[in-house]
């Protein structure tokens, strides 16, 4: 089993952390995170790819083991995590790469996508949005937020607190799977979240996430232009990102292969080796 590698570098004078593994002469897959979470969600599926693939998966600014300067000292919007996002890839000499996108990940990855087409060998999306038809009733009081910060704040500070983070977890997942959720998910999350000064960053990314839709044109004009191999392995009962953002890819992507797994929100949690397994069938056809 390939060994992984963990490694901090100096980006735009920021401390960007990164896992690493396999041969770098191999095909690079690049894995971006979702909120809340980090790197660490792909704990497992790192070493699942290593052994074919070039695997680097960072920790946004503000997240996991990167960097937190304060809300006040850093402008934290998904424009300025996608330039440290690229540049550390320029530093580390990727030229091209897959992309794997999950939640946060996708708004990221695609703006690097979008503006570099020739860098993107294939895309990998799980629970990774880039169509309106994507959005539930869960994302209602965090637009509101993002029109009115002072008034619907009280109730989006509740998103950043234990019982939400276990919840995003735990909703969706059959009650046979549950068990294989490890506590320690929401554990790590939340003690990373409750860091003083990292409460008043998510505030700021959840008030420009709704930024993140002006560029859907972009992204989906990506897609219909470029046409990447695209796999879409979704949770089918995420309540935060539907179903029918899984399904809406195909309207620009039709030849995309889609799996609606029988899960929520993080589906590397309960169906990690199938999804492994969807990973490495699929670009073992599509990068060669």
């Amino acid at each position: 089993m390939s060994e992984v590698r963990h490694n901090t570098v100096r980006i735009q004078g920021q401390s960007i952390f990164y896992r690493e593994a396999g041969d770098p002469s191999a095909p690079t897959v690049v894995l971006l995170h979702g909120f809340p979470t980090s790197s660490a969600m792909f704990r497992n599926l790192i070493p699942a790819l290593a052994a074919d693939y070039h695997v680097i998966a960072p920790d946004h600014l503000g997240f996991g083991q990167s960097g937190m300067p304060k809300a006040d000292e850093f402008d934290y919007t998904f424009d300025n995590l996608t330039a440290l996002t690229l540049e550390l890839l320029d530093t580390l000499g990727v030229d091209r790469f897959a992309l794997y996108i999950q939640d946060y990940g996708a708004p990221i990855g695609l703006r690097i996508a979008a503006r570099n087409p020739q860098r993107v060998s294939a895309l990998i999306t799980q629970s990774g949005n880039a169509y309106l038809e994507g959005f539930t009733p869960f994302w209602e009081p965090l637009f509101a937020h993002a029109n009115d910060r002072a008034a619907h704040e009280p109730e989006v500070r509740e998103l950043l607190e234990l019982e939400a983070t276990k919840w995003q977890y735990t909703h969706g997942v059959p009650a046979d799977r549950l068990t294989l959720v490890s506590p320690d998910t929401w554990t790590l999350d939340q003690a990373y979240l409750d860091r003083p000064g990292n409460k008043e960053i998510q505030l700021d990314l959840f008030a420009d996430y709704k930024n993140n839709l002006d560029g859907y044109p972009e992204f989906q004009k990506y897609f219909a232009e470029h046409r990447p191999p695209t796999l879409i392995a979704w949770g089918a009962h995420d309540e935060i990102f539907g179903a029918d953002g899984a399904r809406a890819y195909l309207r620009d992507l039709p030849e995309a292969e889609l799996h609606l797994l029988d899960a929520g929100h993080f589906a590397l949690e309960t169906h990690g080796p199938e999804i492994a397994a969807l990973i490495r069938d699929f670009l073992g056809r599509v990068l060669r």
